[in-house]
């Protein structure tokens, strides 16, 4: 009998450490994850309804003519595929500075060179034509909701952000796979718990069945 009473004591004990293990591991996910399942709930939302929430794009849109030494330095390097140091400078200048999209790989033929550079929430290119010389640079800004959509799909974004949200996404099953044994432990004494578990999977279940 007190054999039976240690083999008890000891499983009550390990059940009550495996508890108190569960209840850290789901507060210190949920600390990690609350503000971004806050955001990406809210972004859930304006995805949803992205064609009522659009915001009206901050366009600016700059046509300018290089320089004749300029146009003979892009013209006679143009194999090279990479735009002249001289000719960089001069566009900053003209406020077309950004590093990113005059360093990046462009689109070059024989006839004009166009580069983009895709960012959350707007896009830049900038655009030579060999001819003539005419440059046309475009920078469109759609707002926050935009950036923040872009954010929530990981969409034109650094890499250091796509592992952000792999962590992000780690620390959310973490959340849920915890919560979810906390409601098994506590099950009993909360009768209706498997039923509204059941009612989340059966639910989203029916609306793909019936509508998709």
């Amino acid at each position: 009998m007190s054999m039976i009473r240690i083999c008890v004591k000891y499983f009550i004990k390990v059940k009550n450490r495996w508890k108190k293990q569960l209840h850290t591991w789901h507060w210190i996910s949920s600390a990690v994850a609350l503000i971004c399942m806050i955001l990406f709930a809210i972004t859930g939302i304006t995805l949803n309804h992205a064609s009522a929430l659009e915001a009206k794009p901050e366009i600016v849109n700059i046509q300018l003519t290089l320089p004749d030494h300029l146009h003979k330095d892009l013209i006679s390097q143009a194999h090279t595929q990479i735009l002249p140091e001289q000719l960089k400078k001069w566009l900053k200048q003209q406020d077309i500075d950004d590093a990113d999209l005059l360093s990046g790989d462009g689109e070059w033929s024989e006839y004009d060179v166009y580069l983009q550079k895709p960012y959350p929430g707007g896009d830049m290119w900038l655009s030579i034509d060999f001819e003539s010389g005419e440059l046309e640079f475009n920078d469109t800004d759609r707002g926050l909701i935009a950036w923040l959509n872009d954010l929530h799909k990981g969409r034109n974004t650094h890499p250091v952000w796509i592992w952000f949200l792999d962590l992000f996404s780690v620390a959310t099953l973490v959340f849920c796979i915890t919560g979810l044994l906390l409601l098994q432990i506590h099950s009993k004494r909360r009768p209706s718990t498997w039923y509204i578990t059941a009612a989340g999977i059966v639910v989203p279940g029916l609306l793909i069945l019936f509508y998709f």
